[in-house]
């Protein structure tokens, strides 16, 4: 019986070839571009669940309030709030405490200039899972100046991988012992580091202050591992609790204030975007709304299928009825059609997996994942193209087998048509649906791409073309203002280098250097407020092209300027003063010294448009050793990088020489965003043709059974234009209807997606209007193809029988 089934359904596909082929290469589409999704979406899903606890381990999020009003929020908060956890808490388990640092590690004549280092507590393998290759977990950063390596930098530095006992230098003047090798951290990490450097090494803070006990120091990253069965919502009230009690007196006292929020450690990567954050994290949004695109392009490609089979339907019904009429029974005939949905579905399947397959390693550059073909060795792979392939069979043939299976004998073989009123609403309703989901798709793709372009073409308020921008040395010694100097110096001799300026930070990246309680000189303690401090050398404003909107910039004709400071506006606002004049010559306390305000700037974006101006203090700082930034011609851009490169292994030998173009930099903040972009513009194509395959298929078989009519109207003299338009009028009103109902759904989907930038566009008009244009540009072509075919076909044809 089985084979008899497969005999008829593979006769019906050869049979009605078109439309075989419309549903079997729109179910392949859906199918494939709904596993690379998948996967996609799988991968950001399973940041950190690598770590066996995960569960019970929360980072500690620091957030800094002003008068009762949020200031600031840190994913690297206060220095000592682990520890006093683990010490008057006795819900925690472990803690663990980073901070990041960096600098040269050399051994013998090899050398690196590292970043992903990080000094952290010995418990910090424990809370993070971390595999132990070679050493003690336990002890391996007991001991002041041990570091424990990964493998990877490990053989990077000695050529294999049990190093435990060896020795190297940071910053050539440190000798540090290896005491672990550990396991790299996993890419699908949110946390990633190289070195591990003991936290005993920096035990005791500046002026000797307590690490463990201060609360006004932020920059410190706090992960707490609670016991089994500790309820997170309880624990946060102890942790209020123990606030009040360790420092609510003092904050009082300043009128500032901090609570912390515990983030789970698998929500990181999706749902955190604070001050000071490990990497740049993803977008769960963004996420899930390709997870929903994904679920759209299957849909609209059963979809297709339903209605295919269902307007089929009319034509196949005598042969229900002869069936019917030698004695088949409706459950024979629901699982003859189940068999031929089966079929084309495990065809659809095969072809799709042969389009993931060769689409894989493009998709895996697009989304920047680490997707090989290993991915069809996981178990979760199969699991899904499984899932779909049994889920398409039953969902998109059941119904059409339902209706086939229903029809009467009776009225199918008495020589009149089938009409099925509730089966051709059900088709409306479903093209509607099609059609509705790739209008907002489109209109989805569309609002991205404007404001991803509004984003990049927006003055910024500083120039940061062609800049190189070089990593300051870490390896210092006596005469390093002299080398600076000199380098600057010698930088400038170059006809193609236009200045050498020298700062702590650069646009592109965020200001790590945040400095509370400032305020006027007089003012109380209360008045204190936070701001992002960058330290510029001379020359700095002038290189960048920032705008000085009152009194003046650093000078070297006014002497020493180390007492002087500058205010960006929104700064000087939040100051107190309204107009940039009025904070000229104020004397501000800054931790404990007056510096004088001898200018202010216009705001300027330093970092992207996703965030508001931010508000900036810059101080004079001319042996500043973070950046060094090259104002250079555009035209001789590699023999400005040799130059520099020659010059810097001259004056500051012992420091890798590591640069990066600021502009290039800058619009990597956005890369996120472009990638989602484009991820999204590709699949939104894909649901739109798909759907249009259904259309094409559906237009062809309403066309053909209007065949005689059509001859009928062209015989008693009816045009191409007026028979165009009567077989295309029909599929336009199920568009427009499409697009009436997916612009107000597009319209608060993007309201809320665009909600998340600072600075962004407004939806106008046209974003909505160029979509459904396009769309019904699309629909009306796709439709004519077939129509304007029946339109000019010779009426003697359809006729000549009648």
């Amino acid at each position: 019986m089985v084979k008899n089934y497969l005999k008829v359904a593979l006769r019906s596909l050869l049979k009605n070839r078109v439309f075989s082929l419309i549903n079997i290469t729109g179910l392949a589409l859906g199918i494939a571009a709904s596993l690379l999704i998948l996967q996609y979406v799988n991968y950001e899903l399973s940041y950190d669940n690598f770590n066996s606890n995960a569960d019970r381990i929360y980072r500690l999020k620091t957030n800094r309030y002003e008068k009762g009003a949020l200031s600031t929020e840190w994913a690297a908060g206060v220095v000592s709030i682990g520890h006093l956890l683990k010490e008057n808490i006795a819900d925690v388990e472990a803690y663990a405490r980073l901070t990041q640092t960096g600098g040269v590690f050399s051994r013998e004549d090899i050398e690196f200039s590292e970043s992903q280092v990080y000094f952290a507590n010995p418990d910090v393998f424990k809370v993070f899972d971390t595999k132990i290759l070679y050493g003690d977990a336990e002890s391996a950063l007991n001991d002041p100046l041990s570091v424990a390596l990964s493998r990877t930098t490990a053989n990077k530095y000695f050529g294999k991988t049990d190093v435990v006992g060896e020795t190297m230098y940071y910053n050539k003047n440190n000798q540090v012992k290896i005491t672990a090798v550990f396991e790299d951290v996993p890419n699908n990490s949110h946390f990633k580091y190289d070195i591990l450097a003991s936290w005993s090494t920096i035990a005791q803070g500046q002026r000797g202050e307590d690490m463990n006990r201060v609360w006004y120091w932020d920059g410190y990253f706090n992960y707490v591992m609670l016991n089994e069965g500790v309820d997170a919502d309880e624990f946060a009230k102890k942790v209020d609790d123990l606030v009040e009690t360790q420092w609510g007196d003092e904050m009082r006292d300043g009128e500032t204030w901090m609570d912390f929020d515990l983030q789970p450690l698998r929500d990181i990567h999706l749902y955190s975007n604070y001050m000071m954050e490990a990497e740049v994290n993803g977008d769960g949004d963004a996420v899930y709304a390709l997870l929903g695109i994904s679920f759209f392009i299957i849909i609209i490609a059963w979809v297709n299928y339903i209605n295919l089979a269902t307007a089929k339907s009319m034509e196949r019904a005598r042969e229900v009825g002869l069936r019917k009429v030698l004695g088949s029974l409706r459950g024979q005939l629901i699982r003859q059609f189940l068999t031929e949905s089966f079929l084309i579905n495990l065809l659809a399947v095969i072809l799709a997996f042969a389009i993931v397959v060769l689409a894989l390693p493009s998709f895996a550059r697009l989304a920047d994942q680490p997707m090989t073909l290993e991915l069809f060795t996981q178990q979760g792979f199969w699991i899904g193209l499984g899932s779909l392939f049994l889920i398409g069979t039953f969902l998109s043939g059941l119904y059409p087998a339902m209706v086939l299976s229903s029809y009467k004998p009776v009225d199918t073989l008495k020589g009149g048509t089938v009409s099925n009123s509730r089966g051709a609403w059900l088709r409306k309703g479903l093209v509607v649906f099609q059609f509705m989901a790739s209008v907002g798709l489109i209109i989805g793709t569309y609002t991205v791409y404007e404001q991803i372009s509004f984003m990049r073409n927006q003055d910024l308020g500083i120039d940061i073309d062609q800049t190189l921008v070089i990593n300051g040395p870490s390896v210092l010694d006596s005469t390093y203002q002299e080398k600076l100097s000199a380098f600057q110096e010698v930088m400038k001799t170059n006809a193609n280098v236009q200045n050498v300026v020298v700062s702590t930070g650069v646009p592109g990246r965020g200001v790590n250097w945040n400095a509370g309680g400032i305020k006027k000189q007089g003012e109380p303690d209360t008045e204190g407020k936070q701001y992002r401090v960058i330290g510029i050398g001379y020359d700095f404003v002038e290189t960048f092209g920032m705008e000085v909107i009152a009194g003046r910039s650093f000078d070297r004709s006014f002497g020493d300027e180390g007492s002087k400071i500058l205010f960006s506006r929104s700064a000087a606002k939040q100051l107190g003063f309204n107009n940039p004049e009025e904070a000229l010559n104020t004397n501000v306390d800054f931790w404990g010294e007056v510096y004088t305000v001898i200018g202010v700037t216009e705001d300027y974006h330093h970092t992207s448009l996703k965030e508001d101006f931010d508000q900036l203090i810059f101080r004079m700082i001319p042996d500043a050793s973070g950046f060094y930034s090259i104002k250079y011609n555009a035209a001789n851009t590699q023999e400005v990088v040799q130059l520099a490169e020659e010059r810097w292994s001259q004056f500051f030998p012992g420091n890798p020489f590591e640069y990066f173009f600021l502009d290039d930099r800058f619009s990597e903040q956005y890369k996120a965003d472009q990638r989602f972009g484009n991820v999204f513009t590709i699949f939104s194509g894909l649901a739109i043709f798909v759907a249009c395959l259904g259309l094409f298929g559906l237009a062809a078989f309403m066309t053909a059974k209007r065949t005689k009519e059509i001859g009928i109207r062209k015989v008693l003299g009816a045009s191409i234009s007026s028979i165009l338009q009567l077989l295309s009028t029909d599929f336009m009103k199920l568009i427009m209807v499409s697009v009436l109902l997916a612009i107000p759904i597009a319209y608060y989907g993007m309201s809320q997606w665009l909600s998340g930038f600072a600075f962004r566009i407004d939806l106008y008009w046209y974003i909505f209007a160029i979509p459904a244009l396009l769309v019904l540009l699309i629909a009306l072509l796709t439709v004519s193809f077939q129509t304007l075919r029946a339109a000019k076909s010779n009426p003697v044809e359809s006729l000549r029988y009648e």
